[in-house]
């Protein structure tokens, strides 16, 4: 399914950002994966109908005792769930945003999404979390661009963490990586950062 990953490791501190792909997210064996949900949280395409079948109905039975509780998850916000069948213990869902044409805060909102999981991961006392390309699907976010965002908003809540030590971005395909690993390059050449790149895992 998928070619030999590529990793790329930046070291900020004491805290490590990973960059790997191609891969699958839902192989993940970090503490939580987040989800790409919608905001019904019932389950779709993409990254959120692979985690959904992966993990089995466990995942979807939290997601609507959530919904009933709260209603929909707002874009930007995130929520967590046991993971199923999954390697990881939790599945962090966060909606992230439709883009528009970057007019309405959908920079904002991106960053948000990964702040918050992140936030949710340290509540949880978590030590590492793998992302997938939010919002580069369905919903159309220039994955250039969100790259940038993502990285950047990432590395910041990494930074302020008390418990989560390691942030993965788990990309699809080959050119997603390439996007965020440029990204990654940019924010170890504001210093302060060293990072490698090789291929294999």
């Amino acid at each position: 399914m998928h070619s030999r990953p590529e990793v790329l490791r930046i070291t900020l501190g004491e805290r490590i950002l990973v960059i790997t792909g191609p891969a699958d997210i839902t192989r993940e064996k970090t503490d939580a994966i987040v989800n790409a949900a919608n905001s019904s949280l019932l389950g779709g395409g993409g990254v959120d109908g692979a985690i959904h079948r992966a993990g089995g109905p466990a995942i979807l039975q939290a997601c609507k005792e959530i919904v009933a509780r709260i209603g929909h998850l707002p874009a930007g916000q995130a929520i967590a769930t046991p993971a199923g069948l999954l390697s990881a213990r939790y599945v962090i869902h966060t909606v992230g945003p439709i883009w528009s044409g970057g007019s309405r805060g959908e920079t904002e909102t991106l960053a948000s999404c990964h702040r918050e999981s992140i936030r949710i991961a340290d509540e949880l006392q978590l030590a590492s979390i793998a992302f997938p390309a939010i919002s580069t699907g369905a919903y159309g976010y220039p994955v250039d661009q969100a790259s940038q965002i993502a990285v950047s908003s990432a590395a910041g809540a990494l930074h302020n963490a008390a418990h989560v030590r390691e942030v993965r971005f788990v990309l699809f395909d080959s050119h997603t990586f390439e996007n965020y690993a440029n990204a990654a390059r940019s924010l170890n050449q504001s210093g302060g950062s060293n990072f490698s790149r090789n291929s294999g895992l």
